[in-house]
Parts: C-alpha cells; sequence; structure tokens
C-alpha cells in the first residue's frame, strides 16, 4: 500500500474516494495528524501531512518515529516523501523537482532511530532511498510531463531558520544539491521499519549563497509552492495508478534491512522496547513482544 507524506503546503491530497480521516495511536507518542484513507486510481491511498493540517509543527517538533509507525502499523509498504526545499545549485531552478538519492544530516534536536537501550540494531544507510520505487516515480513524472531530476543530495538542517550564507557556501562546497528541514530522521526510520522510501525534494527558491537571490522569504516560497503542489498532486495520482504494475516490492531488499541488524542477543532483549517495535519489527519480534 502507497503512502503519501506531505510537506509545506501539500495538505491532502486530491481525487481521493471513500476518504476518512483515522486516528492511529502510537506508542512512540502523538504523531502529526490523523491519517486520511481512501482510493485513488483504484489503488488503496494513505496520505499524511506531515506539519499537520494548518501547517502547526515546526520541523524540530515532529514526531518522526510515532510518523512512521503508524503508517507501518496501517499497512504502508511504500512511501514517497515530498517536501520543500531551497536550491544550493544553479541549475536546479525554483518549480523543479528533485528525486533525491542521497543525504547530509546535519539535524542535532531530533530522535533519529526505533532502536537503542535495551535494544541495539544498525542498518545500512549506504543508499537511502529505495532505487525500484525511484524508478516507478520517474515514468510517472515522464507520463505526467513533469520536470524532474533524477539524483541529488539532500542536506537536512535542523531549523526552523533558514540558513547563513556562511552555512550555505560551505553545504554548495560539499556537492549538495538542496536544502530542507525534514528528510531526515525520515528516510532512516523508514529504511529501519523496511518500508521503502523515496524523497522529491520541491525546489521553491535559491537559498541565499545566490548573488541574486541573497534572502529567502516566506512570500516568495509560498508563491512557487502552490504551482509546486498542483504538479505533486498530478504526481501522486499517477504514482497511485502504477502500483498494481509493480510487483517488485515484494522481493524489494528494504523489506528486510533489518536482517543482520539486531546486535542484542536474545535473552538481553528489553521487554518494554519489544512491545513497542510490535508494528515497525513485529517480523522478527513478534513472537517476544506479544507475550507477556
Amino acid at each position: 500500500m502507497l503512502g503519501i507524506i506531505g510537506g509545506s503546503g501539500l495538505y491532502d491530497v486530491d481525487g481521493l474516494v471513500n476518504k476518512r480521516w483515522v486516528h492511529v495511536s502510537s506508542p512512540f507518542g502523538k504523531a502529526s495528524d490523523e491519517l486520511l484513507f481512501g482510493e485513488l486510481a483504484g489503488e488503496p491511498i494513505v496520505f499524511l501531512p506531515r506539519h499537520g493540517r494548518g501547517h502547526n509543527i515546526s520541523p524540530s517538533e515532529i514526531n518522526f518515529r510515532a510518523n512512521i509507525d503508524i503508517l507501518k502499523r496501517v499497512g504502508v509498504t511504500e512511501i514517497i516523501s515530498f517536501g520543500a526545499v531551497g536550491s544550493l545549485a544553479e541549475h536546479l531552478q525554483p518549480g523543479m523537482f528533485v528525486l533525491v538519492d542521497q543525504f547530509v544530516d546535519r539535524t542535532f534536536a531530533r530522535t533519529k532511530s526505533f532502536f537503542g537501550k535495551g535494544l541495539v540494531a544498525h542498518v545500512s544507510m549506504a543508499h537511502p532511498v529505495c532505487h525500484r520505487l525511484g524508478k516507478k516515480i520517474e515514468v510517472s513524472a515522464l507520463s505526467s510531463k513533469i520536470e524532474l531530476t533524477k539524483g541529488g543530495t539532500y542536506l537536512v538542517m535542523e531549523g526552523p531558520q533558514f540558513s547563513t550564507q556562511a552555512e550555505s557556501k560551505i553545504y554548495r562546497s560539499w556537492g549538495c544539491d538542496v536544502i530542507g528541514m525534514t528528510s531526515m530522521p525520515e528516510a532512516k526510520l523508514a529504511r529501519e521499519a523496511e518500508i521503502c522510501y523515496a524523497s522529491i525534494a520541491m525546489v521553491t527558491d535559491f537559498d541565499c549563497w545566490h548573488p541574486d537571490h541573497e534572502s529567502v522569504t516566506v512570500d516568495q516560497i509560498i508563491k512557487t509552492m502552490s504551482q509546486n503542489i498542483k504538479k505533486a498532486r498530478a504526481l501522486i495520482k499517477e504514482s497511485a495508478s502504477r502500483m498494481k504494475e509493480d510487483l517488485g516490492v515484494k522481493a524489494c531488499r528494504c523489506g528486510v534491512a533489518l536482517d543482520g541488524a539486531i546486535l542484542t542477543s536474545p535473552e538481553s532483549y528489553d521487554r518494554e522496547a519489544l512491545k513497542k517495535l510490535d508494528a515497525v519489527a513485529g517480523r522478527l519480534f513478534g513472537k517476544f513482544s506479544n507475550d507477556g
């Protein structure tokens, strides 16, 4: 089942039938909002507005663990994540979409793992997005006549303030392509939850490195964002229509990301940690998390 995480400006999905907002509880706390269930192009879809309807949650205040947990809990197997970003590259103009394939995580105030004290795991993040899902999005963008740049490195900063000019220039020197505040630790948690994940960065502006665009304003971002949201909705609809065409999700390595990742010995498992992981890691720990 396809899950959509909507970033700034994307708070619902057009064209959904049989839609309903449903509260889903998580042992990791309160998620950003209820989940919007419905059908699009004949396929089931689940939508979550990352900042909440009305945009009342700042990037650093998002409970990323609860968000990913409830999506896993309701059966989501693939996530397409949308987010507004600034451009760090001349060729990435406002209004363009970037299918991100790498991240640099510069956040510092967020809980970044479902695992920790009492149950230790280390998953690979060398290739942080799902290549198979990315190919599906590429085809969908082409069919929808949406300009999509394949590949790019997303620098995820803490926020909520935008970067200084010195920071912006440093990130460019590192080879980063876009900058935003929300795809980390989201991508890490999706990997731990064994969910296929793809990130679409929607460029709203040039970051402040650009001599002709030295300051980023909310008005500027909102104007471009409204145009981006129309394209995002078209891309969601086209991607949903291709869900039934792709039988490779069951064989995707994302779905077994925890194999070999658990370092804690079974006799040392923390029972409370196991109970919280009933959805995220139920494939491995179901028998432990469900017994007393």
